[in-house]
């Protein structure tokens, strides 16, 4: 029976179905899909946004008077800001080739790279995750040490639902390694058989070639908060809209010294604090450097996250008066890691800590056989045009997207203690 002449819809809906099939971590976080958007059902373009809220909090009455708590919420958006593709082409005989064969040849080798690269974009978020656990020099290749991020995320509250871990093929198989000794028998099995490592302390494990490496910046030297900051410097009703605050640092090592956006560092006396009872914790608080940043001399602005507020409802932090009163200022700043070093950064998250909103592309005016398919928030577009000078049909597959780090809470990274 002769084969039938593939259109641009059939090959279309093969490109959806191994893009859903490929993605890792795309699948495991808060999708936000095109029906939350205001535009109609041409498409979208590059610049659209979404508007998403974060969450409020309030303290506790001690009494039977009652005492009404503003509802302040913030917002963040995501902005459709990604347009990736692939481009290649089709001879007549291709095109009646059977899906299947066409397939393997070249849609999933298309798709596949698609799908790494929204993965990668996703991953790249790790750097707006203060909260850290140091894995010790080896890796994670205990339950022991798989079980520092779990516990991290116990500590912080960080909800027991929908938790996902994504580590880097080293650790996954480390960890792998140490799951085949115990007596588990399907636990055991699935280790040794499958390579697979599933739910481990309630955390849907999963690994990625896509897990990134981060190099730190070069800062040296004793670094210090150049900056007062007490009891309403930052407020929640300042800060509730933005992405980042701004403190100083002074005490640099010169010039030269750097910090990388996602290096993480700590405050002498401050610690952090229970999400809900606003209790303080055993470690201190955590901040995430926002934005790359140079010394000029020995001192330099610094754009962080979360903001340090120190009372109220949306207390972050609580502040130790006996290591040096009840300003901030001067007080050591310490990094997470050694200048310049690489430091693997496997994450573990609830599901909303991040978010992906794939949405559907224009199908432009004068594109003849457009193709547009759509399924559970993923969305590609293929277009055909024929190249009539050297007769060759060429084929553009195309996806939109924004993605966003929507509540860093939610999220632990995992690094060595000692990296490539």
């Amino acid at each position: 029976m002769p084969n039938t002449t593939l259109t641009a819809d059939i090959i279309a809906a093969e490109a959806l179905d191994i893009l859903e099939g490929e993605l890792v971590m795309a699948n495991l976080v808060h999708r936000a899909h095109e029906n939350e958007f205001t535009k109609g059902t041409n498409g979208y373009s590059i610049g659209d946004t979404l508007t998403v809220r974060r969450p409020t909090d309030f303290t506790v009455r001690d009494g039977a008077t009652a005492s009404a708590q503003d509802v302040v919420e913030g917002k963040t958006t995501i902005t459709i800001d990604k347009q990736k593709g692939i481009d290649f082409k089709f001879s007549s005989a291709d095109l009646t080739l059977k899906i299947g064969e066409l397939s393997e040849r070249v849609i999933r080798p298309a798709v596949v790279q698609l799908a790494s690269q929204v993965d990668l974009d996703l991953m790249a978020l790790y750097r707006n995750v203060p909260n850290h656990v140091t894995i010790p020099s080896g890796g994670i290749d205990s339950f022991a040490d798989y079980a520092l991020a779990p516990t991290r995320m116990d500590t912080c509250a960080i909800p027991q639902d929908q938790r996902h871990a994504i580590l880097s093929p080293a650790d996954h198989w480390k960890m792998l390694g140490s799951q085949t000794a115990l007596y588990i028998q399907d636990a055991a099995k699935g280790a040794y058989r499958n390579a697979k490592l599933g739910t481990i302390g309630g955390v849907e494990t999963y690994m990625s070639h896509n897990v990134p490496v981060h190099t730190t910046g070069t800062r040296t030297g004793t670094d210090l908060v150049d900056l007062s900051i007490v009891d309403g410097t930052f407020t929640w009703a300042s800060v509730k809209n933005a992405q980042y605050v701004t403190i100083h640092i002074d005490g640099m090592a010169g010039a030269a010294s750097t910090l990388a956006y996602g290096d993480t560092f700590t405050i002498a006396g401050l610690y952090d604090v229970h999400p809900v009872t606003k209790a303080r914790l055993p470690h201190l608080k955590m901040f995430s450097v926002m934005e790359a940043a140079t010394a000029s001399s020995n001192e330099t602005d610094v754009k962080i996250w979360p903001p340090i507020i120190l009372s109220g409802a949306q207390k972050t932090c609580d502040l130790d008066t006996t290591v040096d009163g009840s300003d901030l200022d001067n007080n050591i700043v310490t990094y997470q890691g050694t200048a310049s070093t690489n430091y693997t950064q496997n994450l573990f998250f609830h599901r909303n800590a991040f978010a992906l909103c794939m949405v559907p592309m224009e199908k432009p005016p004068g594109a003849v056989d457009v193709a547009r398919k759509s399924f559970k928030g993923l969305s590609i577009r293929l277009i055909p045009y024929y190249d009539g000078a050297n007769d060759v049909s060429n084929w553009r597959l195309d996806i939109l997207y924004g993605v966003k780090c929507i509540d860093p809470r939610l999220a632990v990274r995992a690094s060595l203690a000692a990296d490539i």
